[in-house]
């Protein structure tokens, strides 16, 4: 039997996060020294795994990742290895426009724009709390979207706040 510990904490959204450029994972195969890591997701988005070789991990959740881990070391190397991957660093959201202080920020679970905009020293007198936009990475993609201040964001998002007209 399979042993998979998802590491997916948080809002919906958050349990079917996609791994991307930039996340930092811990891989731990227990029991196995040799086979646990923890390394930053680099732009080609491959690691190289001791016995499996490169591993494309850019695009997959935890759990797809323990599998893909489990299934390569099952039978040729290990009987029934314990596999679990969680994110140690998130990739950095970015936010620009009327912020005092735009900018890359790293990404903490349970993030709001509200909350995003306080980490970059809050609005400017400028600010609207309306028609704020977000650029996300999709796997087909880029898609923009228009949110309010209590929207939920992502690690890799970029957000934009616009200016009021009077």
């Amino acid at each position: 039997m399979a042993c998979f510990a998802g590491a997916q904490e948080g809002n919906a959204s958050m349990s079917s996060y996609r791994l991307g450029v930039g996340d930092k994972v811990l891989i731990n195969v227990f029991g196995q020294s040799d086979l646990s890591m923890e390394t930053r997701l680099p732009d080609v988005g491959k690691i190289n795994y001791p016995f499996l070789g490169e591993l494309k991990l850019v695009g997959l959740t935890l759990s797809e990742v323990e599998k893909l881990i489990y299934t390569g070391l099952e039978g040729d190397y290990l009987v029934n290895p314990s596999v679990a991957v969680s994110i140690v660093e998130y990739r950095p959201f970015f936010i620009d426009g009327e912020v005092k202080h735009p900018g890359g920020y790293p990404y903490q679970p349970g993030l709001t724009v509200n909350k995003a905009a306080a980490l970059a020293g809050g609005y400017t007198e400028r600010a609207s709390r309306s028609d704020i936009q977000i650029v996300r990475e999709l796997e087909s993609g880029q898609d923009t979207l228009e949110v309010n201040v209590s929207h939920m964001i992502q690690p890799g998002d970029i957000i934009t706040i616009p200016q009021r007209f009077f």
